[in-house]
């Protein structure tokens, strides 16, 4: 009676998915003298037990019930015993290696999980794995691991099961987390989780937190995928990647990529793939005379009008573009071309798309549980709870597993300023102090500060660079010096000063002169990075050349002048695509940047301009040396306000070169127009955003100067020129 009891429960559990401990039911059990063999299938109507050696038959399992229970004891079997099974349905026969014999190999994965980051994406997720069972012979599966604390049971479901929540149950462990070895489950096999609540009510199919890669809409499955395989050829690269960022020159291009470039495939115009974009991408970054690439989030999201900021799965690549594999392919042809990769990441929050992280068992596993911590206002997504060791485990794991898995060079990190404080976006009743009362999110704090620490040992050359929009202090200073431990920092206030500025018809500049000085102020409180970013060129808020104010010839000539001033500017540079080419419209994600542009002289002309800058700024020492120190710097005039006219000076540190940077934001000539120099000697003109070239006036100003014994600006010695309309000069000091 207590047996058929028993047998009842337990097929009933089966059943409803909803055991527990499926190794204590089910698979091998050893006594001294026999063996019990306890198998769940649910379609079967015949079971024989095969040595898995010798593939002979050691006998027939009994069914246990009428829902596909079958078991069966056995005698003089080895200690060492693998078997598999010989089903029967009315459809056909088949075989079966039952993944619950392989205990220990399920709960291998949490043994290693503690608090070594990388733990995690080692051990988490789906692992494809061999067993050795004898000499020369092996069993090829899928070790599953999924962190679900406070679910009742949780089955895996997929291809290899027809999607069916009976089929494979995992076990939980004392740890939180689920495990499985399947065996037969190879690279490309889909695959989601069945969870069930604490209550036992079943939850929306989860795709995998830790998941490789994940196919697009509607599945949203994740895919198990094999990291061991690719053969990486950026060795050279690797080997003369200096650790010292802050001497050498960053010209990076920021880069969405379904919409740099499109092609038509079928009669439909299509994204290039990882693999296209390594044949056209790569080629216009070297030719553009960029260092690095900067892409918006390539981790795995579920719609595209969120450009990449809305994460579901930050272990995987979007398959949007190819498989993990092909964006390897990707970074290594960078490397191959001298050319340094950064990807968005995004650490602050996470979307509520149902088979994401949201509610992962039916409680707050991944985000803050109180909604005025938890609940993100400007983005309508969840935040993390920092403060939580498995968050923080699994955030500082992703820095690493790009750094490691796809040998990227660095990680710009997405809004941290929403991380740093409670009361972000917030009005007064809608956030919750923190122990001493303030707006400071400790927890995201120490997190930040625990991550750059593991980026910076693990991988010395890296970079991390964070997008912080406030005055928050060190943030791209030593966590043992209290700061947050960032390589660099976006430099929000120079880039807000100097468009509001350029967007100014120049009759009242004058007026805000000071917005081109002010960064100087604190341009060496931090490592700062310039970025002309997506964000400027969106909402309403114009392209770069629809900015600038005045006349077509006017706007462009605005465009060139301010890029001058931005390479010449301290603080390494970004630059959003498109604004190389002075595209009119806004950036389209759905679209592609307007290439055809340039047929014509105009954009032909801004396009050298970057390319020519960048080329400048690589051979020139002085425009990047002292990028980070104040005696990179000297002003020799800033406050011409009433001619809009800024003069400094860029001094290297490996050489006494010097290059002079004038500019003049008004479309007034300035002929013979004085300027106090630091030395006396020959001075060269290297670049003139009044070009013909660049689509310029061409208004002549000299190409070799000497200085005068004439003081100006304080200086005993000066040069004087013909300062062109709307134009960037740099003349260097040839000592």
């Amino acid at each position: 009676m207590f047996l058929e009891q028993y047998l009842m429960h337990l097929e009933r559990q089966l059943t409803e998915a909803r055991l527990t401990h499926p190794f204590e039911q089910l698979g091998i059990r050893k006594s001294e003298k026999e063996i019990r063999i306890q198998v769940w299938l649910p379609d079967a109507t015949q079971v024989f037990v095969q040595d898995y050696k010798t593939r002979e038959s050691v006998g027939e399992l009994e069914a246990q019930g009428e829902s596909g229970l079958y078991a069966g004891v056995f005698e003089g079997l080895p200690d060492d015993f693998v078997y598999q099974l010989k089903v029967s349905n009315p459809d056909c026969d088949r075989i079966v290696i039952d993944p619950y014999q392989f205990q220990n190999t399920a709960y291998h994965a949490v043994h290693y999980v503690d608090h070594k980051p990388q733990n995690l994406y080692k051990q988490i997720g789906a692992h494809y794995t061999e067993i050795e069972v004898s000499d020369g012979e092996s069993i090829r599966g899928t070790r599953f691991a999924v962190y679900a604390p406070n679910a009742t049971a949780v089955s895996v479901i997929g291809d290899m099961n027809l999607w069916d929540a009976r089929y494979l149950p995992m076990e939980k462990t004392s740890m939180g987390y689920w495990v499985l070895f399947v065996p037969g489950v190879l690279p490309g096999a889909k695959y989601k989780y069945h969870i069930k609540d604490q209550f036992g009510h079943a939850l929306p199919d989860k795709a995998d937190p830790v998941g490789f890669q994940a196919e697009q809409y509607p599945s949203h499955a994740s895919v198990v995928f094999d990291h061991h395989q690719y053969q990486w050829k950026d060795q050279h690269w690797l080997n003369k990647v200096k650790s010292d960022k802050y001497s050498q020159p960053m010209s990076i291009y920021e880069v969405h990529l379904g919409s740099w470039k499109k092609q038509i495939v079928d009669g439909e115009w299509k994204s290039f793939s990882y693999r296209d974009l390594t044949d056209e991408l790569i080629p216009y970054v070297k030719s553009m005379n960029y260092t690095h690439i900067e892409l918006l989030p390539v981790s795995e999201h579920p719609f595209d009008g969120s450009w990449g900021y809305q994460p579901v799965g930050l272990f995987a690549p979007t398959s949007r573009f190819g498989n993990p594999d092909d964006f390897k392919y990707f970074v290594d042809q960078c490397h191959q071309n001298d050319i340094g990769v950064i990807v968005d990441w995004v650490p602050a929050h996470f979307p509520e798309d149902g088979h994401g992280l949201a509610r992962f068992d039916g409680t707050h596993v991944y985000e803050y549980e109180d909604p005025k911590r938890g609940w993100h206002p400007d983005w309508n997504s969840c935040i993390y709870d920092f403060g939580k060791d498995s968050v923080r485990q699994f955030l500082v794991a992703n820095a690493l597993f790009w750094l490691e898995y796809f040998h990227v060079d660095g990680l710009r990190v997405d809004a941290v300023a929403s991380m740093l404080y409670l009361d972000y976006s917030r009005e007064e009743g809608e956030w919750i102090p923190n122990v001493d009362g303030g707006n400071h999110n400790y927890e995201a704090i120490s997190l930040l500060q625990w991550m750059n620490k593991e980026v910076y040992q693990h991988f010395p050359h890296a970079i991390t660079i964070a997008e912080e929009s406030t005055s928050f202090p060190k943030v791209s200073r030593p966590v043992h010096d209290g700061g947050l431990g960032f390589g660099f920092k976006w430099n929000m206030g120079w880039m807000n000063d100097s468009l509001h500025y350029i967007s100014k018809d120049p009759s009242y500049r004058r007026y805000h002169h000071n917005e081109m000085t002010f960064s100087t102020v604190y341009a060496w409180d931090e490592s700062f990075v310039l970025p002309i970013s997506h964000d400027e060129v969106v909402h309403g808020k114009g392209s770069m050349i629809r900015k600038m104010p005045g006349d077509e010839w006017q706007q462009a000539a605005n465009l060139r002048c301010y890029a001058g001033f931005m390479y010449a500017h301290p603080g390494k540079k970004l630059n959003f695509m498109g604004n190389e080419l002075g595209q009119p419209d806004e950036w389209n994600h759905s679209g592609s940047l307007t290439w055809d542009l340039l047929q014509f002289d105009k954009h032909r002309g801004i396009q050298a301009v970057y390319r020519d800058l960048n080329q400048l700024y690589l051979s020139t020492p002085a425009l990047y040396e002292q990028d980070h120190l104040a005696t990179g710097f000297e002003w020799i005039d800033h406050d011409n306000a009433e001619q809009s006219i800024l003069i400094f000076v860029r001094k290297a540190s490996s050489t006494r070169q010097k290059v002079y940077c004038l500019c003049n934001f008004t479309p007034i000539p300035r002929e013979n127009f004085r300027f106090g120099v630091l030395d006396r000697g020959q001075y060269s003109l290297i670049f003139n955003s009044d070009s013909e070239y660049y689509w310029g006036s061409n208004q002549v100003t000299g190409e070799e100067f000497e200085s005068q014994e004439t003081p100006s600006h304080g200086k005993p010695d000066s040069v004087c020129l013909n300062l062109p309309p709307l134009a960037t000069l740099y003349l260097i000091y040839n000592e």
